[in-house]
């Protein structure tokens, strides 16, 4: 399986190099070429199964295929956190040169990997509402009952439709304290622009169209996920870069930690502020910002959060230059973790823990918690 979900193919007796949606590796596959615009390799979708692997299942959604939102439907859960694992233990073992066994963990609750989006972006057109196909922005319409990775709450395909009122894309925050509707054009068309959401023991409070994690277990298991590689000290100097809305120093906080957070958007350090009144939140882009030597306190603690870019070499040096005892790293790319794993090593830190939590069920997405500590003070657990 390739790095974004779609199988590695050899095409007959020339071995070009096909990426090939709808597959499992190990099967082979009558396939359909989609784009034959580039020399290198191809894409393809299979259209007709020649030996099946024996975790191919029956995809419970019937546009699965036709949508681009979840490309691995027709793969048993169980094999999904397989390659899933697989492919971060494929990052770290090429970017970052380490071998290490990787388990992929469901988020507590998840019991078959449907009705867990709490945010949905749809298409509209007229009366249809729908979501995007792969690689193009032709509408799927949604099937009877709507989208099935989408959580319960929401408005049904008619009620979205009146709703979107000429407008092209319309969305759906399905949050703790209620739903919004909204769109980019319109902006808020129902419900409340700031909404509320709760994680380990904490209100949030987040805007509807801002950066929240989807999944309704994601942020616990997260919050608690960074707390046990950090295990905060009362008194301990801890930074939480990219911090968004305060979901990680929250915790940090409740735990004695004296915590400065840094974000770009400042919308959402506007809202941290008010999410951890007993933490510091500095508007500003990580790598510019004043931290650790520059604001005169050593460090203890990080936690980052990046975009799915990663953190990259600038900010990671900058980090390590601060010799904080321990470093969490929140990761929705291991590509980038592995990158940036590679460069905390020639600063002088390793990687000691890595959880992982199936946080996208359905979909070739994982996230990632990696703890580093200074070079000799632990092993991979």
């Amino acid at each position: 399986m390739a790095k974004g979900g779609a199988c590695v193919a050899r095409l007959g007796e020339s071995s070009r190099v096909v990426f090939v949606r709808d597959g499992i590796p190990g099967e082979i596959a009558r396939i359909e070429v989609t784009d034959d615009s580039r020399n290198a390799w191809w894409r393809g979708r299979v259209v007709d199964v020649l030996e099946p692997s024996p975790d191919r299942v029956v995809a419970p959604c019937p546009v699965a295929g036709m949508c681009g939102g979840c490309d691995w439907q027709h793969i048993g859960l169980h094999r999904q956190r397989l390659l899933k694992a697989e492919s971060i233990a494929e990052q770290l073992r090429h970017l970052a040169g380490l071998d290490l066994p990787v388990t992929v963990a469901a988020v507590p609750g998840d019991v078959d990997g449907l009705a867990w989006r709490t945010r949905m972006r749809y298409l509209a057109d007229g009366s249809l509402i729908g979501l995007r196909a792969p690689f193009s922005n032709e509408l799927v319409p949604l099937p009877p009952g709507g989208c099935l990775l989408a959580t319960p709450g929401g408005p049904e395909a008619p009620e979205l439709a009146r709703l979107a009122d000429g407008t092209d894309e319309i969305a759906v925050t399905v949050a703790d304290s209620g739903v919004t509707v909204w769109s980019p054009q319109l902006g808020v068309i129902l419900g409340d622009a700031v909404v509320t959401q709760l994680a380990a023991g904490r209100s949030y409070r987040v805007r509807a169209d801002g950066f929240w994690q989807v999944h309704p277990g994601a942020a616990e298991a997260l919050s608690r996920a960074v707390v046990e590689a950090l295990e905060p000290h009362p008194g301990e100097y801890a930074l939480d870069l990219y911090c968004g809305v305060g979901l990680f120093a929250g915790p940090l906080a409740d735990a004695g930690a004296r915590v400065v957070g840094i974000e770009a958007n400042a919308a959402a350090v506007t809202l941290a502020r008010r999410n951890v009144p007993d933490a510091t939140f500095i508007a500003g882009r990580v790598e510019r910002a004043a931290w650790g030597a520059g604001d005169g306190n050593p460090v203890d603690l990080v936690v980052l959060d990046p975009p799915r870019s990663g953190a990259g070499a600038e900010v990671v040096r900058r980090i390590a230059a601060t010799r904080p005892r321990a470093v969490a790293y929140v990761a929705c790319d291991e590509a980038a973790l592995a990158r940036d794993v590679a460069t905390f090593a020639g600063c002088g830190y390793r990687l000691t823990k890595l959880t992982a939590f199936d946080i996208f069920p359905m979909t070739s997405h994982v996230e990632c918690v990696a703890r580093l500590e200074p070079s000799g003070l632990g092993e991979v657990g």
